[in-house]
């Protein structure tokens, strides 16, 4: 009937597809006195008003009413409580010890002049202004149709277009986090480090302000600006001449055998439910214990569905230092919200309070089992690129579309979480969606890629699944594999976080 997720927890979430209609009885018998949807909460005692409710061990509020056992505990039911205090947090108290090496397993990706590695083979053009955009996709569109069949090791054609490059204050301190972003999705390891820019020509984010003046790109990137030619066909001949000569050495690229140390993983949710944090989560988070193993680079994100759950977070980070870095990317989101006039209880969708998540609190519960069981190793703030191996919290916001675009900046593969469904997609790295119940993966059987509803069901372990998920993830890396957002080509926009004044 329904599932307990931690032995303190006074509630638990209904697992019968039709959800708990009046009169069910549990095998501990509890009895469901209203009809409660699949995902939602029934109440397993009687609740006085100020009573602390539990899931996974924590509150994640406070009975308002009265409520008795077997109710349906809702949203309105609850009052939330304060987010954990920063400067009361422990720092290193509970570093998990390292887990056995992983040895052995292996991907084919291809070996980059700058050491980085790549899963794919992608001839990428970079912008740096959005004016430029319609126009450079359209190029990529011929490039596509007219010059890429003759490259057949080449993997696709991308247009890196984005919404920045001018009309903003591009010397303010929130400026260097979206150009930082860009500079790095410009490097992307997929696109063999070595991108063809293009350029407006009168933007304020110059190619060398995107690039730092880092001349040696300059000199090995072909910039090409339009306010040098002569009208719109003259424009698309001088990318399509420059695309092919790039495209004649990217097929020259042969996939090579790597070790799975090499693999940078962005971990992230979209549209969850409160199935997420019993079993796609956890399942990920068994997945990220076992690259950690493998020597692999581990990113989880989402500012705000991490700052209700730091307190669980700053005992395991690796270093006294590690664990401030945590509270310091807390408390500047924290402003940075404060500034806006809102708090973290902004973050909940119409689509999570359906899929049985009361607040934000019950949300980042949840959301933090991506991260597994090992020490946090480093932290990146907002448009870093991340460089450490192991597990890394990347800042980022918590919308998809940013959070991937800013974990684009270092990542290779990406791994997706969902439990109401969505066809995310990133067009530089393959997305592999892990739904949170089979019905969904039912439902979306040519959109989601692994279920982890089984756990819920009791037909796979979280161990299982995250093990079936790392395979998948080699076998994706390498090429063996298509993800279902490749198959159709779904690529979310990119949308990089801009702090920043615009102008």
């Amino acid at each position: 009937m329904y599932i307990r997720v931690h032995p303190r927890d006074n509630v638990a979430i209904i697992v019968h597809p039709d959800g708990a209609a009046p009169g069910a009885q549990s095998p501990n018998g509890i009895v469901a006195i209203e009809r409660i949807p699949q995902s939602h909460k029934i109440a397993l005692r009687n609740f006085a008003p100020h009573d602390p409710i539990l899931r996974y061990g924590q509150v994640i509020g406070h009975a308002n009413r009265a409520i008795p056992a077997g109710s349906w505990i809702r949203e309105d039911l609850i009052d939330m409580p304060a987010a954990p205090p920063l400067d009361q947090l422990e720092l290193s108290t509970s570093v998990p010890e390292p887990l056995p090496p992983l040895t052995g397993h292996t991907f084919e990706g291809y070996r980059n002049l700058d050491g980085s590695v790549g899963t794919r083979n992608i001839l990428g053009l970079a912008t740096t202004v959005q004016c430029v955009a319609p126009t450079v996709e359209y190029a990529a569109r011929r490039i596509k149709a007219e010059l890429l069949p003759r490259f057949p090791n080449v993997d696709d054609v991308v247009a890196v277009t984005h919404s920045y490059g001018c009309g903003v204050a591009i010397n303010a301190p929130g400026a260097a986090i979206p150009i930082a972003t860009l500079r790095h999705i410009s490097l992307h390891a997929n696109m063999a480090g070595q991108p063809l820019v293009v350029s407006l020509g009168c933007e304020k984010m110059q190619p060398a302000v995107l690039f730092s003046n880092d001349f040696p790109v300059l000199e090995t990137s072909n910039v090409i600006r339009f306010q040098d030619q002569r009208g719109f066909s003259e424009i698309v001949a001088a990318i399509m001449e420059a695309a092919e000569k790039r495209l004649a050495i990217l097929d020259g690229r042969r996939r090579q055998t790597c070790p799975a140390s090499d693999l940078i993983v962005g971990l992230q949710c979209g549209g969850s439910d409160a199935f997420s944090g019993v079993t796609c989560n956890p399942a990920v988070g068994a997945a990220a214990d076992l690259l950690v193993r493998a020597g692999a680079t581990v990113m989880f994100s989402e500012v705000t569905e991490v700052r209700d759950a730091i307190h669980l977070l700053t005992p395991r980070a690796e270093t006294p230092d590690v664990a401030r870095a945590l509270i310091r990317e807390m408390q500047w989101y924290d402003d940075y919200l404060a500034g806006g006039r809102a708090d973290r209880s902004a973050n909940t969708t119409p689509g999570n309070k359906r899929g049985g998540l009361a607040n934000i609190v019950e949300k980042a519960l949840g959301s933090v089992a991506k991260a597994g069981n090992t020490a946090i190793r480093a932290v990146a703030s907002h448009g870093e690129k991340v460089t450490a191996k192991g597990l890394v919290f990347a800042a980022t916001p918590a919308s998809d579309f940013i959070c991937g675009t800013q974990q684009l900046a270092s990542m290779n593969i990406h791994v997706f979480t969902t439990g109401e469904g969505t066809p995310y997609g990133l067009s530089l790295v393959p997305v592999i969606k892990v739904s949170s119940r089979t019905a969904l993966a039912e439902k979306w059987h040519d959109l989601i890629d692994l279920d982890a509803g089984r756990i819920a069901t009791g037909h796979a372990t979280v161990e299982e699944v995250g093990m079936d998920l790392f395979r998948m993830m080699l076998d994706v890396a390498s090429g063996r594999k298509k993800t279902w957002a490749e198959h159709w080509g779904l690529a979310n926009a990119l949308a990089p976080f801009n702090p920043g004044p615009v102008t």
